[in-house]
């Protein structure tokens, strides 16, 4: 476990930041950036002081396909171009298993990955076993993370937090893929989690209800030390969190970062002038999405395809969140929005709505 690590597990007061600006900003631009684009964000956030800044298609390693979006830059070229960047920070990469394999993982390391993060649904944290023992065989830090944690009680969270623990994983933790949560929901099951293991905890948030700063802090405050931002909060849908607006929030509130306060801000400015047209918004088809618990990532592709079918795609994401679909379920986009365009076997009513918004 690097030292960085070892000194959050320890640190009540410290929290380790995590920068996936260059994998998760991906979404925001169909994984279109260049090497120019993430050299310079990279160099940086390396200045700055941002300990780990993570890089790769917006689904991870081994992701690039017609069904979720092929990158400009296969993850070779990703890799080799963000290490050179990084003289100081470590670099991070993410993988889905199903997406990538245990050959993407091997390669990613080759390049330089210190910090390889396995991300499961929820309820199948299983599948990253065999993944984590073989990072820690091979010298990488290994995290697990769970996506679409609300889908899952923090009981629930908190067991399958704890088998990965013992597949081998340093860190672990949740994603609010969709940002469905409210303060009280993260800390509920952040403090479950952390009660149930002894290695730092990690929490990664999205903005569709623009809570994402607000639910860092309340993870932090329940004892995750590992939390998550991007620059503008470049990321799928309304964006993740502000990293630039996190990191002096968490100092205040009492937590050390280390991370340095006019490097983080040229390194946001750069972002947004040189990765993205416009910074990410809060705006209705977010909302909604934040409402009806849908992954993020989903907000594109509904929004081209509804438009196409001339379809509204609130009623779209109800209908997702009300399937529970998920990352890696896309094609089931196009079957719901014919659905509503001939009116099959869908629910669109009010009640729907307010059950979105309760639960």
């Amino acid at each position: 476990m690097n030292q960085d690590t070892v000194e959050t597990a320890t640190d009540p007061a410290r929290v380790l930041i995590h920068d996936p600006t260059l994998r998760d900003g991906h979404h925001a631009v169909r994984h279109q950036l260049d090497r120019k684009q993430l050299s310079g964000y990279a160099a940086a956030a390396d200045a700055a002081g941002i300990p780990v800044v993570e890089v790769g298609h917006g689904n991870g390693l081994g992701a690039s396909s017609l069904q979720v979006g092929r990158a400009r830059l296969s993850d070779d070229e990703m890799l080799s171009v963000v290490r050179e960047a990084l003289p100081n920070s470590r670099m991070g990469v993410f993988m889905l298993p199903g997406w990538g394999t245990g050959a993407d993982l091997e390669k990613a390391v080759a390049h330089g990955a210190d910090v390889v993060r396995i991300g499961t649904h929820c309820t199948e944290s299983d599948v990253a076993e065999r993944h984590l023992g073989n990072l820690r065989d091979a010298g990488a830090e290994a995290h697990g993370v769970l996506l679409m944690s609300h889908m899952a009680t923090p009981q629930r969270l908190a067991e399958a937090c704890a088998a990965m623990v013992e597949y081998g994983a340093q860190a672990v933790g949740i994603f609010d893929s969709s940002g469905h949560y409210l303060p009280p929901d993260v800390t509920e099951r952040i403090t479950a989690i952390t009660e149930a293991v002894d290695v730092p905890v990690i929490f990664h948030a999205h903005n569709n209800l623009g809570m994402a700063v607000a639910n860092s802090v309340a993870a932090a405050e329940a004892g995750a030390r590992i939390i998550d931002g991007c620059a503008r909060g470049f990321g799928a849908g309304a964006g993740n969190t502000q990293l630039e607006v996190l990191v002096p929030v968490l100092e205040r509130t009492g937590f050390a970062t280390g991370v340095d306060l006019y490097g983080l801000l040229d390194a946001a400015d750069l972002a947004e002038r040189d990765l993205m047209s416009t910074p990410p918004t809060t705006d209705s088809v977010s909302i909604v999405s934040g409402m009806a618990g849908v992954f993020s990532g989903f907000k594109a592709r509904v929004l081209d395809i509804s438009r196409r079918e001339g379809v509204d795609p609130r009623d779209v994401f109800f209908e997702l969140g009300r399937r529970q679909v998920v990352a890696g379920q896309e094609d089931l986009i196009v079957d719901i929005v014919m659905d509503l365009r001939n009116n099959t076997g869908v629910r669109k009513d009010d009640e729907d709505r307010r059950d979105a918004a309760r639960h």
